[in-house]
């Protein structure tokens, strides 16, 4: 049976410009133009350019919209400010994850919030949200004060990342069009957005991203993002940079210890034991899954992620089984994502084990195609920038 992907607005200029495309969650995305290791450099030294259109983007309006926030996310949204972007997650009944979510406050201040979720869960979410708001309304009697819209394939998606971010955005963006904290990039807080203006147009910047470095993700109607995408990648050429396919994205946000849903996240794994506990509110919240949540904080995770580092050039992958001691019959964890890091030119891993070894320095085994490799428990992340 053939599927027919979901394209992005810039999808004809991946295809015109080498980017090899594969299936990513429905989309059509490029995994690379040049090489990875080319596009991960040029993100860490200058500046890479991603389309992250894929990335699902709805918004909440109405009189209670931050109420309805408050029940379903793991933070408290109702005290954010204006302008301000908050890291959360939505869990199910079992405190499992459903996803991990950026959500954004308008600059007005009021009921007015946009969230981004991940491609592969946007409809699972999508639905959830409308099964929750089902429940809100009836139990609140909070009838028709909240809409939820699902602006994703009418809305683009661009990610810039590195340290020549500021540099390369600067002089393509006219003056805010709102009120906001800050008239240019360079003083803008992290995990602040600001509305601005591009050849009239107006756009959204975040100073958010996922892969470690500096950098701003800009959300604009899709067609106006072929023409903004032009311009950066142009100007990127002359500072260094270069578009950055997903499958730098993927090792740039590994050294950065950003996990990843489907790997890191699953719906059978509570933000206390994935390391997330700073984006999760328990007092006096109610969410789904609060009171599991609740036991695990106060009982302990069975098991936490960990940053492994490999002695040898093999790195491991998803799934491969992680040792206590190199001769012992069964596993005490397992890989849930591994590559040969650019930046430190070492294999490094993250994975779950139970907590008595996950203290840093731990030495452990990872069975990598029927061959223990030696491997030691690193404090996170692998990489910080300077």
């Amino acid at each position: 049976m053939t599927v027919t992907l979901l394209t992005t607005p810039l999808h004809d200029w991946h295809a015109a410009h080498g980017g090899r495309m594969v299936d990513f969650a429905g989309w059509s995305m490029p995994v690379q133009y040049t090489s990875i290791v080319a596009e991960h450099t040029a993100t860490r030294t200058a500046a890479g350019l991603f389309d992250v259109s894929h990335m699902g983007r709805l918004r909440f309006f109405g009189s209670h919209a931050a109420d309805f926030l408050d029940s379903v996310v793991t933070r408290r949204v109702s005290d954010m400010r204006a302008g301000q972007v908050r890291y959360s997650l939505v869990t199910n009944e079992d405190g499992g994850i459903l996803d991990d979510v950026l959500i954004y406050r308008g600059y007005d201040g009021g009921e007015n919030f946009g969230m981004v979720v991940n491609a592969s869960n946007r409809e699972k979410i999508v639905q959830w949200l409308g099964n929750q708001q089902t429940i809100w309304q009836s139990e609140l009697g909070h009838s028709n004060t909240l809409t939820v819209s699902d602006d994703t394939l009418q809305s683009a998606m661009i990610a810039v990342q590195g340290p020549k971010a500021v540099e390369l955005l600067e002089p393509v963006v006219e003056t805010a069009i709102k009120p906001a904290p800050v008239q240019d990039f360079k003083s803008m807080g992290y995990y602040t957005c600001w509305m601005g203006l591009f050849d009239g147009d107006g756009v959204m910047f975040s100073r958010t991203g996922y892969t470690g470095e500096d950098g701003f993700e800009i959300i604009c109607d899709e067609e106006i993002a072929p023409q903004i995408w032009e311009v950066l990648t142009t100007r990127a050429s002359k500072l260094g940079g270069m578009a950055a396919g997903l499958g730098a994205r993927d090792t740039l946000r590994l050294e950065a210890a950003m996990p990843l849903y489907g790997h890191e996240l699953n719906e059978q794994t509570n933000p206390l034991e994935a390391g997330l506990g700073f984006a999760v509110n328990l007092e006096g919240r109610k969410f789904p899954g609060c009171e599991v949540l609740a036991a695990v904080k106060r009982e302990g995770p069975k098991r936490v992620r960990v940053g492994l580092e490999l002695a040898g050039k093999r790195a491991a992958r998803e799934h491969y089984a992680i040792f206590g001691k190199s001769d012992s019959g069964q596993p005490i964890g397992e890989i849930s994502s591994g590559t040969f890091s650019p930046t430190l030119q070492k294999p490094i891993a993250m994975g779950y084990v139970p907590p008595q070894f996950a203290q840093p320095g731990t030495e452990l085994f990872v069975d990598i195609r029927g061959s223990r490799e030696p491997a030691r428990v690193v404090k996170l992340p692998f990489y910080k920038r300077r």
